[in-house]
């Protein structure tokens, strides 16, 4: 278990710190040093298990975290050049533009986004869920709030664009390297990097669209993370051999499909709002290819659902699960059914 590795909670609340002080700090000096906390306080909750598997993605994970506050000091230092201060300020000089640029690659670095997204698929198939978990949710939330403070400081047309062209090309890199997997956690991984550039083509268009995405995102994550993690499936295979109840299965495979963006569920929704407000906007073309992305991760949610729950013919069976956990299943599945209709049902009364 979690809480079995000493000082778990110490490294915890360490990493917990160092996200809320690069997020409120007021230079990125402060930024930079929030972000190493950060990793002291992460990077020994990824070897808890002392595996091999664990060590390797340990390692994996400090070299490119290493290398993207690499970038982000460097193009802090080279703004620094420009106007002798930390307060980065709104200008138009190639130079600073170029210090934009590799700050925002660095935190691009850190999130996984594309072209930078090689490492994070690697990573995850070694994690236990917990850590699989926190690297989904919690250590993506320090550098998606740099990035949106860094837009706000620079309206340039160019990074716009750029910050389009990483969304569209994470969202189609989700979607074709999830085609092949068998692994959960590297089909999760791309996941996340699918579910990422949705976020940042959100946050072109206004920071509270990335807010609502990005919460619904993480409530996902974290139901589809503690049931997978409860019933210790790691590969396709557990999944369709899942001795405890086709109850689980059809539960998993929900939230997999609402990770997906299939209406009614409610990742539908932060899906919907991001097309709602950015098709009468000019980046049209950004946008199909991110719905592209989006159905080819659709598609293969859809072919894991019917090999799973289709192949065989099986009893639900609810009571072999516990009180406990059923009813834990039954709260995350009506979140996500009753929840995407609701609010689905709740906007179409606003627009009568």
């Amino acid at each position: 278990m979690f809480s079995s590795l000493p000082f778990s909670y110490m490294f915890l609340a360490v990493m917990g710190i160092g996200t809320l002080f690069s997020v409120s700090s007021l230079h990125w000096l402060g930024i930079w040093a929030g972000l190493e906390i950060n990793l002291i306080g992460f990077l020994p909750l990824l070897v808890y298990q002392k595996g091999s598997m664990e060590s390797e993605s340990a390692v994996k994970y400090f070299v490119v975290q290493a290398i993207g506050s690499s970038f982000l000091i460097f193009g802090s230092l080279i703004v620094y050049s420009m106007s002798f201060t930390w307060e980065i300020l709104n200008n138009e000089y190639v130079m600073s533009i170029m210090g934009f640029a590799m700050m925002i690659s660095g935190l691009c670095v850190k999130l996984g986004l594309f072209p930078f997204h090689f490492w994070l698929p690697s990573v995850m198939a070694g994690l236990p869920w917990v850590t699989c978990l926190l690297l989904a949710t919690w250590q993506k939330l320090a550098p998606i709030f740099l990035m949106s403070s860094l837009l706000e400081l620079s309206n340039s047309y160019w990074l716009i664009i750029l910050l389009c062209f990483m969304s569209s090309g994470s969202a189609l890199v989700g979607g074709f390297g999830g085609m092949n997997q068998t692994q959960i956690r590297a089909l999760l991984a791309y996941s996340s990097i699918g579910h990422l550039g949705w976020i940042l083509f959100a946050l072109v268009h206004g920071e509270w669209v990335m807010k609502v995405y990005l919460g619904i995102y993480i409530i996902i994550s974290l139901c589809m993370f503690v049931s997978l993690w409860f019933s210790d499936s790691s590969t396709m295979k557990d999944l369709s051999n899942l001795k405890s109840s086709s109850f689980v299965q059809v539960g998993i495979m929900l939230m997999l499909l609402s990770l997906g963006g299939l209406p009614p569920l409610l990742g539908f929704i932060s899906k919907w709002l991001v097309i709602s407000i950015s098709i009468a906007g000019p980046y049209l073309l950004f946008l199909s290819m991110l719905i592209l992305g989006s159905l080819m991760s659709l598609f293969y949610y859809l072919s894991l659902f019917f090999s799973v729950n289709l192949s065989k013919s099986k009893s639900y069976n609810i009571v072999d699960l516990g009180i406990n956990y059923s009813s834990i299943l039954l709260m995350i599945i009506l979140l996500n059914i009753l929840g995407g209709m609701f609010i689905l049902l709740s906007n179409s009364l606003s627009l009568i």
